[in-house]
């Protein structure tokens, strides 16, 4: 079985989270929802209590296929200020591992220096950020192990391509259908 995280911090973009959450299980992924804050409960960018699976430093990411930052402006900040975080990102880059980020948080990635040399996007206002990338104006962009998204309006496009890479065409295309995605 595939393995994933969804990073959350106070702040995230709640549905941009659970909608890669959902259609990831969907296709029989394993799914921990990562706190980056310290705390397993977590407030959201519209105010929402959530509750996250696990801490960021509690997971071993050996096992893990794909990592996932979700935006949200402050969600984004918060992320970007957790230094374990940067360096759970850092080594995953340089195993190839599956890194995936939509609306503000592929700014991360920018900041870090991971996307240099690659095709990306992000929502329009974070683009100057993705740092040494070749920044299209796309849903979604997939380019190596990194995928991309603009914001919440490319959400279902990004989730499916996450099943994509995981579970393969054939099931994201019947999740497509089981959800009547018509794009």
């Amino acid at each position: 079985m595939k393995k994933a995280v969804v990073f959350m911090a106070d702040g995230t973009e709640e549905s941009e989270a659970l909608l890669v959450i959902d259609l990831l299980r969907r296709a029989k992924v394993e799914v921990t929802v990562a706190s980056t804050s310290g705390s397993l409960e977590l407030l959201t960018s519209h105010k929402i209590k959530m509750q996250a699976d696990a801490l960021l430093e509690d997971i071993n990411y050996a096992e893990i296929d794909l990592l996932v930052l979700p935006g949200g402006v402050e969600g984004t900040a918060n992320m970007a200020a957790n230094g374990h975080l940067l360096n759970v990102l850092r080594s995953a880059a340089a195993e190839n591992k599956k890194i995936a980020a939509i609306c503000a948080a592929p700014s991360i990635l920018g900041h870090l220096g991971l996307l240099k040399g690659h095709r990306a996007t992000s929502h329009a206002k974070y683009r100057d950020q993705l740092t040494g990338a070749t920044v299209l104006d796309q849903e979604v962009v997939v380019d190596g192990n990194f995928i991309t998204s603009f914001g919440l309006g490319g959400g279902i496009a990004f989730g499916l391509e996450l099943v994509t890479e995981l579970a393969g065409k054939a099931e994201a295309d019947r999740i497509r259908q089981a959800i009547e995605y018509i794009h």
